[in-house]
């Protein structure tokens, strides 16, 4: 651990307890693993839409694994929630508590908490836990991702903090009740015990350190952990400079009406503690697109973190500096029972970028970052296989590209900054449910030109192989492409298109279907031979296209990342060779034609 400690923490103190928490990571890790292996969904095993977590006896987060920084707000609540609810004095070794309540603590209704205590001696000592987003929980569209939900009662089934296991032993009731309003219980049952399995592997890992340190002991540690991140994040906030700085931006629509949503943030940065301020938001939206308190607090942290106190271990310790004010009713906190699965996926990459490039953009130019393509792109569809007759359902979100920054491009077809998930491989695809791809590429020419290039965002085109098909949309970035910053120019729209069988013609599915959105809809049936082309957003750029290396310009060009018609307009790069043989840049040419662009001629 780097930065600098409490003054009560000796340097070997601070060698220990940095052996000790990368120790608790690791179990993090092992947790994650442990999942990852053993899940039957594919939104598990390979897009890896899961945390695991080692809470102190207080429920407060100590560690998490570095899989999904999205579910950070959850984690800081997953335990805490359920000791208000149930009371600590209930609990018995052998326990496991579930939970996906937003209005409780979690994030949105597919992703679930298992929280298990951890016992020594007859005492609490500790507890692991673990969030995972379950593909298939109900609701009004297969996928339980309903962009057209009014209400959180549309979205699927929701789970107060409930004991799933008593002193060992399965609550068979809540299980049958679970799985009865799942549309794919096999698979939920596989993942659910993918969640328990990763619990079993915390318990075992976290008991040794017990078993070396003592349950006082160890919470004591781990108390000295939770103040060095504090210290840690006081002293790198210290370092910005005081003062307000404020930023907005928007979410398109909400899937029920035409109109935006705006998020309005203030950063006050006040010593060594700093304010993130959302009360001036809109009111909460009537369609899914609202973001529960805690998906607000994930996005506002790690929007932070990706620029300052990038060491700073993960815990509890890192949010007493911080205070996020998210007026309950707004947007940004929603209230029961309003719709809310949209918000961990569209928007809280849209407020982390706000945080990230607009507002940090003025505290620290050389960190900040254009906006990313901005949206998870999530796309559900379900059925009857004809291959098997089973029912099947499947939650997808797509890769993008994100901003360039101070000191390089943008990355390419990469799920939302905030995610860290992976996508799902076509053969995975093909092999699970009755799709055909066509084509899955990067979508060259679209980063958003700068000194730093945006990253390209990726195509894909599918065909149903199924007879019928339902199929569901929630995304962004179609009315508002993503913004470049310093300069630079912005990146490409999503796009959502249909062609029917037989026909070489696309359009969108809003006019496909007359729907209200382009970007959310949901139970659209598809039959046979119809096609999808998914079009995800490029990044924005950073800087001056024109200040962009020339040589650079020409890389991008021989990738197919860029054409030479763009490297000319956008980039004041004139290349020599004809169509097919090497390429060289014309220095000269080149010095003229961008001196004519700066001068407003060309």
């Amino acid at each position: 651990m780097t930065g600098n400690p409490p003054p009560q923490i000796t340097a070997v103190d601070r060698v220990g307890l940095t052996l000790l928490y990368k120790r608790v990571r690791n179990i993090c890790d092992e947790m994650a693993f442990a999942m990852m292996r053993t899940a039957y969904s594919p939104i598990f095993s390979e897009g890896l839409d899961f945390s695991t977590l080692v809470l102190d006896r207080k429920g407060r987060l100590v560690a998490t694994a570095g899989i999904n920084p999205a579910m950070l707000g959850a984690s800081l609540y997953a335990a805490t929630w359920i000791i208000r609810e149930v009371g600590a004095e209930n609990f018995a070794d052998g326990d496991v508590f579930v939970h996906n309540d937003p209005y409780r603590g979690g994030s949105h209704l597919p992703e679930h908490m298992m929280v298990a205590p951890v016992y020594h001696d007859g005492e609490l000592a500790a507890f692991v836990g673990n969030i995972a987003h379950l593909a298939e929980i109900g609701g009004m569209a297969p996928g339980s991702f309903a962009a057209t939900a009014t209400d959180i009662f549309q979205e699927g089934l929701r789970i107060p903090p409930t004991k799933l296991f008593d002193r060992g032993e399965p609550v068979r009731d809540i299980w049958r009740i679970m799985l009865a309003n799942h549309r794919t219980p096999d698979n939920s049952w596989g993942d659910l015990h993918a969640m328990l399995g990763s619990l079993r592997v915390g318990e075992r890992r976290v008991a040794g350190l017990i078993a070396e340190r003592g349950t006082d002991g160890l919470n004591g540690a781990f108390e000295q952990i939770l103040d060095y991140a504090e210290a840690y994040m006081r002293s790198e906030i210290a370092g910005l400079p005081d003062g307000i700085y404020t930023g907005e931006d928007c979410m398109e629509d909400d899937g029920i009406s035409d109109r935006p949503y705006w998020i309005r943030s203030r950063i006050i940065v006040d010593g060594d503690e700093l304010i993130f301020d959302y009360s001036q938001s809109d009111e909460q939206a009537v369609g899914p697109i609202n973001a529960p308190y805690v998906v607000t607090l994930s996005a506002s942290l790690n929007g932070l973190l990706y620029v300052i106190a990038q060491d700073v271990p993960v815990n509890a310790g890192i949010v007493r500096p911080v205070k996020v004010v998210a007026p309950a009713g707004t947007i940004t906190c929603v209230r029961l029972p309003g719709p809310c699965v949209g918000g961990q996926t569209e928007f809280q990459p849209r407020i982390m970028e706000l945080v990230l490039g607009q507002i940090l953009s003025q505290i620290l130019p050389e960190r900040a970052a254009a906006a990313s393509g901005n949206t998870s792109l999530n796309f559900l569809f379900g059925g009857t296989d004809p291959r098997d007759g089973e029912y099947y359902a499947h939650y997808h979100f797509e890769g993008m590209g994100w901003g360039g920054r101070a000191t390089s491009d943008g990355n390419s077809a990469q799920i939302v900054p905030h995610a860290n998930c992976r996508n799902t491989p076509v053969e995975i695809f093909e092999t699970k449910w009755p799709w055909v791809h066509e084509e899955y590429s990067l979508n060259d020419d679209t980063g958003g030109p700068g000194r730093h290039r945006g990253g390209l965002g990726v195509r894909r085109v599918m065909e149903v192989a199924g007879d019928v098909i339902t199929v569901s949309a929630l995304s962004e970035r179609m009315k508002r492409s993503p913004w470049g910053i310093f300069g630079g120019h912005h990146g490409s729209p999503t796009r959502l298109e249909v062609a029917a069988a037989g026909s070489e013609t696309y359009e969108t599915f809003q006019d496909a279907f007359g729907l209200v959105s382009p970007s959310k809809f949901a139970n659209i049936r598809l039959r046979r031979g119809d096609r999808v082309r998914i079009t995800s957003p490029s990044g924005g750029g950073y800087g001056d296209p024109l200040e962009r290396d020339p040589a650079s310009v020409l890389a991008d060009v021989e990738l197919g990342f860029v054409s030479r018609t763009s490297a000319e307009s956008d980039y004041g790069v004139v290349l020599d060779g004809a169509a097919g043989a090497a390429l060289a840049v014309d220095t000269e040419a080149t010095a003229a034609l961008r001196r004519s662009m700066r001068d407003g001629v060309a």
